[in-house]
C-alpha cells in the first residue's frame, strides 16, 4: 500500500510538468499571441508585508501588456468576504501599471486553480488563453485546461525564494495530488458557477 501511495505522489506531481512541456515560457518574447491572459490571484500581502507571489504575478502580465501579447486580463481570486479581495487588488495594481480597467475582468468566484481554470471558459468563453502564475501553478493549470479542451500557454512569473518560497512548493505535492483525483475520478466542478460574462472586444483601447 505504502509504495503504490507513493508511485502515485511521485506519477501525479511529474505529470503536469510533462503535460505542460513546451507551452510555459520564462521570456515574454516566447510567449505567443492570445486575446485573454488569466493571472491567478493570491494575497498582496502576508503579515503586512509585501507579498512576492503577488508581485511577480503582476510584473509578468504587465509586461505581456506591454509586448502587446493580450488584449484582456481576467483576475481570478478568492473575494470570500468584504474585508479579503484578491481580484481587485490584481485591477488596482494592474491599472496603476498603466493597463487600462476597460481590458480588465474580475472573477470573483476563482477560489481554487480548478475553479479559475473551468469558469474561464465556461463564464468567460476563454478557450484559449495565456495562464500568468509561478511555473509550479501554470503547470498544474495546463493539466486541467487540457483536460477541459482547452487550448493554454504560460508566461512563468519569478519563483519565490526562501522560506516561503519551500512551504508553498510542499503544499504543491499535495495540491497535484488533489488536481488528478479532482480531474479523473472526483469529476469535480467549481464551487461557484453562475451567468456568462462577456470580455472585452478583439483590440486594444487606446
Amino acid at each position: 500500500m505504502f509504495v503504490m501511495g507513493f508511485a502515485l505522489l511521485i506519477y501525479t506531481n511529474l505529470l503536469p510538468e510533462r503535460v505542460a512541456k513546451g507551452c510555459l515560457f520564462d521570456e515574454v518574447d516566447q510567449v505567443p499571441y492570445q486575446r485573454v491572459a488569466l493571472i491567478f490571484g493570491c494575497d498582496d500581502k502576508i503579515d503586512g508585508r509585501e507579498n512576492l507571489y503577488f508581485r511577480y504575478r503582476i510584473d509578468a502580465a504587465v509586461k505581456l501588456w506591454r509586448a502587446g501579447k493580450v488584449d484582456c486580463f481576467v483576475v481570478s481570486g478568492d473575494n470570500s468576504s468584504r474585508f479579503y479581495n484578491e481580484p481587485e487588488a490584481m485591477r488596482q495594481a494592474l491599472v496603476a501599471a498603466g493597463v487600462p480597467n476597460d481590458r480588465i475582468v474580475q472573477d470573483f468566484a476563482g477560489l481554487r486553480t480548478l475553479d479559475s481554470v473551468v469558469r474561464a471558459k465556461e463564464i468567460f468563453g476563454a478557450t484559449e488563453l495565456i495562464f500568468v502564475s509561478q511555473r509550479f501553478q501554470n503547470e498544474r493549470a495546463v493539466y486541467i485546461a487540457r483536460a477541459n479542451g482547452m487550448k493554454a500557454s504560460g508566461l512563468n512569473a519569478i519563483d519565490v525564494v526562501g522560506s516561503g518560497g519551500y512551504k508553498t512548493k510542499l503544499r504543491e505535492v499535495g495540491a497535484r495530488v488533489q488536481m488528478w483525483l479532482d480531474v479523473n475520478f472526483l469529476k469535480t466542478r467549481p464551487k461557484i458557477m453562475g451567468e456568462r460574462v462577456d470580455l472585452p472586444a478583439i483590440g486594444r483601447s487606446r
